[in-house]
């Protein structure tokens, strides 16, 4: 992978986030965890390039995702999508993701990637909170109440890669 300007970036959020889906990963050599995520958004905030995803509560990455201070995006091409979903249809407590999936970490700059993706965001948390239910549309609500609200994490994007 090589380093490439953020703002070089040729990224549309639509496709690479609601379309191809990216896996968000937390942790480094000594412990990891990455999940499957189809939302999240990308911009500039308090004049940061940034990125912006959420975490349920109930979901191993978000241990992860509280306890570091980087986190990464992930994005792959579609010959990748089995494994993206089964990434996000199982959970690391239960099964080695790498070793069903074929993925290959790569430790870079303090946190975990992967050696197929064809592009990588590196981010620091630089804001979280817990989403509050009360303020969401009637749509959007959980149904049953049960499920946990996600926590919103931001992260400027200190470093972006590509293949």
């Amino acid at each position: 992978m090589k380093e490439i300007s953020v703002n070089g970036l040729d990224f549309n959020p639509w496709d690479k986030i609601g379309k191809e889906w990216f896996l968000l990963t937390s942790g480094d050599e000594k412990g990891f965890n990455t999940m499957t995520a189809s939302w999240g958004f990308s911009g500039v905030m308090w004049g940061k390039n940034t990125f912006i995803t959420v975490v349920r509560p109930t979901r191993y990455t978000y241990e992860f995702m509280e306890k570091n201070e980087l986190f990464t995006a992930s994005f792959f091409d579609g010959k990748y999508r089995q494994a993206l979903s089964f990434c996000g249809s199982h959970s690391g407590r239960d099964c080695d993701k790498m070793k069903e999936t074929g993925l290959t970490p790569e430790f870079i700059d303090g946190t975990t990637a992967f050696k197929e993706a064809k592009l990588v965001l590196v981010c620091r948390k630089i804001y979280a909170q817990d989403m509050d239910v009360s303020l969401l549309a009637d749509d959007v609500k959980p149904a049953n109440g049960s499920d946990p609200i996600h926590k919103q994490y931001i992260g400027e994007i200190i470093k972006a890669y590509e293949a």
